[in-house]
């Protein structure tokens, strides 16, 4: 979430960075927000004098009985006890206000970096870069699902039957090539400098709250109501919780860790050419990688998952495509992200494999995440993420676009990892 700080000392820039999100009633919520504070603040202010001045006369009542004053003393005493009531009630009022500025913060987005495009939705985004090989494909290309069902690779109907829409089942070399991608990209983060973790895909809310998935995402969250516990929309959620109130050495950064989970998400669709196959589910597989680091080194980061991410699709062959997000399409977390696409030849349109976020100390704030600097003084950290890759939307692409009339071929990069060459 937004620090005070900021938006006390840069109102007019967090209101505009805001109204770029397209945040409603930007000025009216940081009014309130700045209300609040003052009212909390005066609210401490006035409970510090109070507790100041108990302090003295408690100091001094003592006293005043040794050298026979007791009417004095005795009206200390009724100051103190007047002052120790009035202090419960301050207190209460401050813990209120306290309570409404979190929960106000709460509902406040990210501000964007200057660099994020105006623009309301994914129409707006600016194409930064596009690569990877042309695909041609036979006159009958298929889309990817009637490939796995030619193919016996995935059963979406059992799906249905077993769960419902949106969970499919693997089989045979769909099963293969789901492992492979995975044990691919996890070797490939090892190989880039990433510790791999393997974290817990139900977290408590606090943790969800941390990296900023509550309150803002928490209809589209598979809830346990039972335990409270929540199915995790991304390995971003548990593994960014493990720095949750803790400080770190600087020494330490940045953290480079890795992830592979199932990600759970309630907010997919059920219609459509956009949501068919493995377009849109309910649950999928993905490798995520998470950075913490000094704010002065996070932009550096950030190019370096870019580049990470970029690197995978070009081992895989795959057309793809960079874009620099609007202020409209961006996350409510994020100060700043890339997506990166992959085309699909049989479907004609782009699918989105991955999303590589800068979340500046928005995340860290929430997270009470902080390192110690060289001059022992503790600090935010930035917290950054992104995937690579999500599997879903990969596998599509990998199966439409190198359809052949003897099969579907396996980019070499996969080949070590599945064990065959084609499917067929």
């Amino acid at each position: 979430m937004l620090t005070i700080k900021q938006i006390t000392e840069n109102t007019d820039a967090v209101i505009r960075g805001l109204e770029k999100k397209h945040f409603k009633d930007a000025a009216a919520t940081i009014a309130k927000v700045i209300e609040v504070n003052d009212k909390r603040r005066n609210t401490q202010n006035q409970l510090d004098k109070n507790l100041a001045e108990v302090n003295s006369l408690s100091r001094t009542i003592g006293q005043l009985m040794k050298e026979g004053k007791k009417e004095e003393a005795e009206a200390a005493r009724t100051r103190v006890a007047e002052l120790k009531e009035g202090n419960k009630v301050l207190d209460t009022a401050m813990t209120e206000a306290a309570t409404e500025l979190q929960n106000l913060l709460y509902t406040i987005p990210n501000v964007p970096y200057d660099e994020v495009p105006e623009g309301v939705g994914a129409e707006d985004n600016v194409v930064e870069k596009m690569g990877g090989m042309e695909t041609k494909l036979p006159k009958d290309a298929l889309p990817h699902w009637e490939l796995a069902k030619k193919y016996d690779l995935i059963d979406f109907d059992l799906g249905v039957k077993i769960t419902g829409a949106g969970f499919p089942v693997y089989k045979g070399k769909g099963a293969q090539l789901q492992r492979a991608l995975i044990n691919f990209f996890l070797d490939e983060a090892r190989k880039s400098g990433y510790t791999e973790i393997m974290p817990p895909t139900v977290v408590n809310a606090a943790s969800g709250y941390g990296t900023g998935q509550l309150p803002d995402k928490e209809g589209q969250m598979y809830h346990c109501e039972v335990d409270d516990l929540y199915l995790i929309p991304t390995a971003e959620v548990p593994v960014t919780n493990i720095y949750r109130d803790v400080i770190l050495d600087e020494k330490q950064l940045p953290i480079m860790n890795c992830a592979y989970t199932q990600c759970f998400r309630r907010e997919a669709g059920s219609y459509g050419k956009d949501v068919r196959g493995l377009n849109r589910l309910h649950e999928f597989s993905k490798v995520e990688l998470v950075r913490i680091d000094k704010p002065e080194h996070s932009r550096q980061s950030h190019q370096e998952m870019l580049d990470h991410v970029e690197g995978l699709l070009q081992k895989l062959e795959l057309p793809y495509r960079i874009l620099r997000l609007c202020g409209g399409d961006m996350s409510f977390t994020a100060a700043l992200c890339f997506d990166f696409e992959v085309y699909s030849e049989a479907q004609k349109r782009w699918l989105e494999v991955s999303s590589v976020s800068n979340f500046d100390t928005y995340q860290a704030n929430r997270l009470k995440c902080r390192y110690r600097n060289g001059e022992k003084k503790t600090e935010l950290c930035h917290t950054l993420n992104g995937s690579a890759l999500a599997l879903p939307r990969i596998v599509a692409a990998l199966l439409e676009n190198n359809q052949t009339p003897e099969g579907i071929r396996i980019p070499k990069a996969l080949v070590p990892y599945c064990g065959f060459e084609v499917i067929d």
